[in-house]
């Protein structure tokens, strides 16, 4: 019983021991074994590993592809036309012992400084490539050579923190607002003017349009009035022929016609008034015999 009580602790002991030498590598990560701070081994295989309890400690870190967005930032390409780029690389740690040297930490800590310093390298590398390169070159929709250039030029200085730059893209590529509310005015003004160019064309061809439409309009009237005098003047020739052939042939009754004719114009109702000497020729067929019979009846 005593020998029992006295082996038990030292199977607690040896047990505990044994568990905390004992650690897994996730296959996610890569484990770093650090002794007072020395790096002693590094762990990329997952599985289990070992490691000397209490006097030896596990730093882990990602061994996935990690993302960085790197801030917009303002370019001037060779025809000097500023442009606004935001960009993003995918990159991995490949040396975590150089890592560690490089960002003096660990974890979450030692990714965001690794962020940080490789944000200013891509920034960088970035106004280096596109300033080499006009500006129709970045807004192209074939814009795979530069980001290449960007990832290789950006690559050595990436190596030196441990970390490799899988690759480089451009999300966004626009003109700064001052510059793209000036080409905004620029678009708009081409614009009108072209509107302008347009509303013009169209009212000088209204113009002929319309002058032609009055020009037809005048022969056709013209046309019309000769026709219409014309026929008007033969009317008035027959007219008089028929005249003259019924005063030829009956002097008396074509005096009797015209003066029917006079007192139907005269004596119309509203006219109910006439100065006149009694004796003129006016009443010459109404004081005949005829003419008084006829108003007796």
């Amino acid at each position: 019983m005593k020998k029992t009580t006295f082996l038990l602790p030292i199977v607690v002991i040896v047990l505990a021991a044994a568990l905390s030498s004992v650690f897994i590598v996730d296959e996610r990560q890569k484990a770093m074994v650090l002794q007072f701070g020395r790096v002693v081994s590094i762990k990329e295989e997952p599985g289990l590993a070992f490691k000397l309890p209490l006097i030896q400690e596990v730093v882990r870190y990602d061994d996935r592809i990690l993302s960085r967005d790197v801030d917009p930032l303002e370019v001037t390409p060779l025809d000097d036309r500023r442009l606004v780029v935001d960009a993003f690389a995918r990159y991995r740690i490949t040396s975590v012992e150089q890592f560690r040297e490089a960002t003096g930490a660990s974890g979450d800590q030692a990714i965001s400084t690794a962020g940080t310093r490789l944000d200013s390298i891509l920034r960088a590398s970035t106004r280096e490539i596109l300033g080499s390169v006009t500006s129709g070159d970045i807004l192209s929709s074939d814009r795979a050579a530069l980001m290449q250039r960007i990832r290789d030029a950006a690559f050595p200085e990436a190596q030196k923190l441990g970390l490799e730059i899988i690759d480089v893209r451009l999300k966004r590529t626009d003109l700064p607002r001052q510059n793209l509310d000036a080409t905004f005015a620029r678009m708009r003004a081409e614009r009108e003017r072209a509107a302008a160019d347009e509303i013009a064309r169209g009212n000088e061809a209204a113009q002929r349009v319309r002058a032609q439409a009055d020009r037809t309009r005048v022969e056709i009237t013209s046309d019309a009035t000769r026709q219409s005098e014309i026929t008007r003047g033969e009317a008035d020739a027959r007219r008089n022929a028929i005249f003259a052939d019924a005063y030829g042939a009956d002097e008396e009754f074509f005096r009797f016609y015209r003066s029917l004719t006079a007192y139907q114009k005269a004596l119309l109702s509203g006219n109910s008034t006439m100065v006149m000497s009694p004796d003129s020729e006016f009443f010459d067929y109404l004081k005949s015999d005829q003419g008084a019979s006829r108003a007796a009846e």
